[in-house]
């Protein structure tokens, strides 16, 4: 079975940096395989993408020895079920603000005794891994990523008792999200002290509680200082914020002829 190589990244204190991709379609997903990404979140939450083309989009990314990922609509058992028998690697969990949530989302993503995750009838999954059924049965647990998000300040408040559930790998802290939640613009980068407070206190309980803190950033300027304060499961950007910003800086350099 291939292992996880973001896994291990992470369990040695060192970062791993993706993107996300909003676009459903794999070709673009293949194309940023080869960028040298360590892993690629399909984005199912966001964007229009469904489960067969997810799955294609994992296809091709893992046809390019890339790490392929989902951040699901939202925590329930369907969701997991359907992008992990689909062949993901890892699952981004939206908006978890209990440790019940946590709870529940390590349930959905773990086979017993770890969890309750159901079995597949289709080989599909352990394809994705270059294995046979019982292989993959024996080992998803250990291969697969499971990263919950902290994109309110309640659930920052109670980072302590989330991130304590056994079974979480790392924890990404969704910036737009969390400034609403604080009453701050949304954006990927926040000047205000408190949101700085709000990254420092997750960082440390995630510290506490041997789980690798990630966040968002919109640059390479702020993933590097993000990952020089400790954050290690980094993501830049977005394909498709990458395309509009090429595209609109090139346009801007037409010289239109006068009508």
């Amino acid at each position: 079975m291939r292992p996880n190589p973001v896994k291990r990244l992470l369990r040695d204190s060192r970062p791993a940096i993706g993107t996300w991709l909003n676009i459903g379609s794999p070709i673009t997903a293949e194309a940023v395989a080869t960028l040298g990404f360590d892993w690629l979140v399909v984005d199912t939450e966001h964007s229009p993408i469904g489960i067969e083309t997810a799955t294609a989009m994992f296809q091709a990314i893992g046809g390019m020895g890339g790490v392929p990922m989902v951040r699901i609509p939202a925590n329930t058992e369907e969701n997991f079920k359907r992008v992990l028998d689909a062949g993901a690697w890892g699952v981004v969990v939206p908006m978890v603000r209990t440790a019940e949530e946590a709870a529940a989302a390590v349930d959905w993503c773990k086979y017993p005794p770890a969890g309750k995750r159901s079995m597949a009838g289709s080989p599909r999954h352990a394809r994705a891994f270059g294995t046979d059924p019982q292989t993959y049965f024996a080992r998803a647990n250990d291969e697969i990523l499971l990263v919950i998000q902290l994109e309110d300040i309640e659930a920052v408040r109670r980072a302590d008792a989330i991130l304590k559930v056994p079974g979480l790998d790392a924890c990404f802290i969704g910036p737009t999200d969390l400034s609403a939640s604080m009453g701050l613009k949304p954006g990927y980068e926040q000047k205000d002290p408190a949101f700085e407070d709000a990254l420092r206190m997750v960082r440390e309980a995630c510290k506490r509680h041997g789980v690798a803190p990630g966040i968002h950033t919109g640059s390479a300027a702020v993933l590097n200082q993000r990952i020089a304060e400790g954050f290690q499961f980094v993501a830049l950007w977005s394909e498709l914020n990458f395309m509009l910003q090429a595209v609109r800086a090139e346009l801007a350099k037409v010289q239109r002829r006068p009508a």
